[in-house]
């Protein structure tokens, strides 16, 4: 009888029925259930046995391995300060067919303190109808002895190509760590990753695959492995790159054992929500192929973004010219296909259909909205080989036997999010305009473009699925690929059957956008050689420079909605952004500061130079506004300047009575030398004296600073009550006020403010003052593949 720990609570917010574990759809609204397994990086005493639920939501399944029985609610994601720990993961989301990715906290509290455990997504697991028994798939040691020549190098294959990323954070070590090295059939993936305490080399990978794997190599490969081993060790090899064009060679060589067939079938449809159809198929909606007798199976879809008119033609024009660009390429003979130069090729032939629409947008005048564009996603079978391109969201993912994993990762804010380390996704995605694109085809000139392509080896049956939004939005790969796509890998079912019912699904459970779907079925056949390959083909002068070049690899909306594109200009050639910044804060602080002391200059100028006699013309006098003069002329608006401490000041509001005002005062309030003061009004005692109003324009620099705090000493802005007979020539001098502009203007930006420097505010968007602005993104990761730089938002993919 199953209790309440092995329950699984339906996502459906509405709903949140309570379902046995077993059952794939809630029994009370029948949305689909996700079985959510995921890795604690913590030791297993301290979790607890199987079958136990932490935090009334995580359900221990065997050791590390937990299930979220309420997938429905975002999991508790790590504080902005604690994300700097996990930027070895959030930076390698392109990598996360190998490298899991962060899901959220699970806080334990134990007897001295509370602890909290970082939950990691999709460990690779041994799937099973019972999901209480699911297993941790084994350790590469394990699964090597029994695996096909072909395989072992195809696993060695993909440990190189996570070399170079994965130094580039610093978790190198985890791919020389056993126990975190595992294979989920063909699939290399990692447990979790080990900070490295010392950065390994290539020569350290070279001696864990001679310890560990050499030995049980298969007699194929056997003398070949061994050689690459010395050539590591003795650090002959001194890139992963060579290691990986190395490795290529022995793959091409075992094809000739190795047979592959493909079928495609394709579908595109309007939908039940829109009135035309903007997304695009290769080849046309409703073919289904083979290879062979086919020669090429070339596959693409194009998502025409809505809302931008002409998403139709832009879908088209890409289908049309990637397809020229790239179908001779399927036709090369196997022994003059160089991945390094096909990769590239496919990039190009991306850039080549952007240029066509960007050229079709310019001619016609399109500005912002009405620039029409595309996504698109490509995959191209050659030989042992898959290769697969993308710009933008439409997907592509790969399902075996064991698993469903998307392949691609989206060009939109959210994942950029991810990449830069400032996210969880399953944070990032809850967030507003996570779905705008970054980049998409014909919205900017091709060098502002960064598509991304990729290559996997073949050497198990699986099936790629190639789609648009329209399928893939709300999850719906992950929730029916067990049910629709992996009897196919068990021979039920064909490629057409299973594409109609895929659109079936995208137009009934999702309905709010067009939707086009490739599937493309790959079986394979392999047999041992009867020949063993030569050691000298890890001769590591015949690699060439091409061969060797660094490669890059590789949300939910509303209904009716699709996502946005953020347009972005291309950025200027030599434009060191860092260095101009610091560039334009230097002039800035220089400018001030010699603006300052020009402008006390000729202050100090204007109030200490001599009085020059009033003339009596017609004509203005510049100087007229300095003079010689009695201080019974001091009138409003006038400018005194203190040569020495002025004493006996009033805060008072009215005039104080005509005695000694700081008999009445318990503090005597002064305005040191260097001040400067402007006459507010005057009020007369007598025909000898009067009362004058001063403000506190400024006071002098070198006191206030000694000053900070006093409350004696008057600060700029004040006013205060000062006697005419206290000015005298020895300690003030006067300057009447000129029509060109009041000298005296409290406070005044040119100065600086001293008291406010520590203690301002942070600057707010003046569009949501509630807010702070953030500092702009990096475009970029070192080691990791590029991501563009954005500007604004023009537009939803609404059509």
């Amino acid at each position: 009888m199953e209790n309440d720990a092995a329950t699984l609570y339906c996502p459906n917010e509405p709903c949140q029925a309570a379902n046995p574990l077993t059952h794939k759809f809630c029994q009370r609204c029948s949305t689909p259930l996700p079985k959510r397994y995921l890795w604690a990086v913590a030791d297993s005493s301290i979790l607890g046995n199987a079958g136990e639920l932490l935090q009334e939501r995580y359900l221990i399944i065997e050791k590390n391995v937990l299930l979220d029985t309420k997938p429905g609610i975002l999991p508790q994601v790590p504080e902005q300060k604690k994300l700097d720990d996990l930027k070895s993961y959030l930076r390698l989301i392109p990598y996360r067919l190998h490298v899991p990715q962060v899901y959220g906290l699970l806080t334990l509290n134990l007897s001295n303190n509370s602890k909290e455990i970082l939950l990691l997504e999709k460990p690779p697991l041994i799937l099973n109808e019972a999901p209480l028994k699911v297993k941790l798939c084994g350790e590469l040691t394990d699964a090597w002895k029994d695996a096909t020549s072909v395989r072992q190098l195809n696993w060695l294959w993909q440990i190189a190509q996570l070399w170079q990323p994965l130094a580039s954070v610093d978790v190198a070590s985890s791919l020389i760590t056993k126990k975190l090295i595992r294979t989920e059939g063909s699939i290399v993936r990692l447990l979790e990753l080990n900070s490295d305490s010392v950065r390994p080399n290539l020569s350290a990978l070279g001696e864990f695959w001679q310890k560990e794997l050499l030995i049980q190599a298969q007699p194929a490969i056997r003398d070949f492995m061994g050689e690459i081993c010395r050539l590591l060790v003795e650090e002959k090899i001194h890139s992963s790159e060579q290691l990986i064009a190395i490795l290529d060679r022995g793959l091409t060589s075992l094809s000739a054992s190795h047979h592959l067939s493909i079928k495609v079938s394709t579908l595109s449809d309007t939908g039940p929500s829109r009135q035309r159809n903007e997304d695009a198929c290769y080849p046309q909606s409703g073919t289904t192929i083979s290879k062979p007798p086919s020669k090429s199976a070339l596959t693409i879809v194009c998502d025409g973004i809505g809302g931008h008119e002409g998403g139709d033609v832009a879908s088209s024009t890409a289908i049309e010219t990637i397809q020229q660009q790239v179908e001779q390429l399927a036709n090369l003979p196997e022994d003059r296909i160089n991945p390094v130069v096909l990769l590239a090729d496919l990039e190009r032939a991306a850039a080549t259909a952007n240029d066509k629409i960007s050229q079709l947008n310019d001619s016609q005048n399109r500005q912002g909205r009405q620039r029409m564009g595309t996504t698109v996603v490509m995959g191209l079978p050659i030989a042992h080989e898959m290769y697969i391109a993308h710009v933008g969201d439409s997907r592509a993912y790969l399902i075996t036997r064991n698993n469903c994993h998307q392949i691609t990762l989206d060009d939109d804010v959210a994942s950029r999010e991810v990449r830069l380390g400032y996210a969880v996704y399953r944070d990032a995605v809850q967030q507003a305009a996570s779905g705008s694109l970054v980049q998409a085809l014909g919205m900017n000139a091709s060098s502002a473009l960064h598509p991304t392509a990729q290559r996997f080896i073949l050497d198990e049956d699986c099936v790629f699925l190639l789609c648009s939004d329209g399928l893939s939005d709300f999850d719906r790969i992950e929730q029916y690929w067990e049910t629709e796509i992996l009897p196919l890998l068990n021979n039920k079912g064909d490629v057409a059957s299973v594409t109609k019912q895929l659109l079936e699904i995208a137009n009934n459970q999702n309905g709010h956008d067009n939707v086009t779907i490739a599937l493309m079925h790959c079986q394979t056949k392999y047999s041992e050689p009867k020949s063993a390959l030569a050691a000298s083909l890890a001769d590591i002068s015949s690699i060439s420079a091409v061969d060797s070049l660094p490669l890059a690899p590789a949300t939910q909306n509303l209904p009716n909605q699709k996502t946005q594109v953020i347009t972005e200009k291309a950025p200027r050639k030599g434009f060191n952004l860092p260095l101009m910044l610091g560039i334009i804060a230097l002039l800035t602080i220089v400018g001030s500061a010699l603006g300052y002391f020009w402008r006390q200059k000729l202050l100090s100028k204007n109030l200490d130079s001599p009085p020059v006699a009033q003339t009596n013309t017609s004509t203005p006098n510049p100087e007229a506004s300095e003079r010689s003069f009695d201080r019974k002329d001091i009138d409003k608006g006038w400018l005194i300047s203190a040569k020495t401490k002025i004493t006996n000041l009033s805060k008072s509001t009215t005039p104080p009575p005509d005695k000694d005002v700081s008999a009445k005062q318990p503090l005597p309030i002064y305005a040191p030398p260097g001040s400067l003061l402007e006459v507010v009004q005057k009020q007369s005692i007598s025909s000898e004296d009067y009362w004058l109003q001063i403000k506190v324009c400024s006071i002098g620099e070198e006191v206030a600073a000694n000053a900070s705090g006093s409350k004696t000493l008057l600060k700029p802005g004040e006013q205060v009550w000062l006697k005419g007979s206290q000015l005298t020539p020895s300690n003030t001098s006067f300057s009447k006020p000129t029509t060109v502009q009041n000298q005296c203007s409290t406070p005044d930006s040119s100065f600086p403010r001293i008291e406010d420097s520590s203690t301002s505010p942070p600057v707010e968007d003046s569009q949501n003052p509630s807010e702070p602005l953030t500092q702009p993104s990096p475009g970029s990761i070192p080691g990791l593949p590029k991501l563009p730089q954005t500007g604004n938002s023009t537009d939803s993919k609404t059509r």
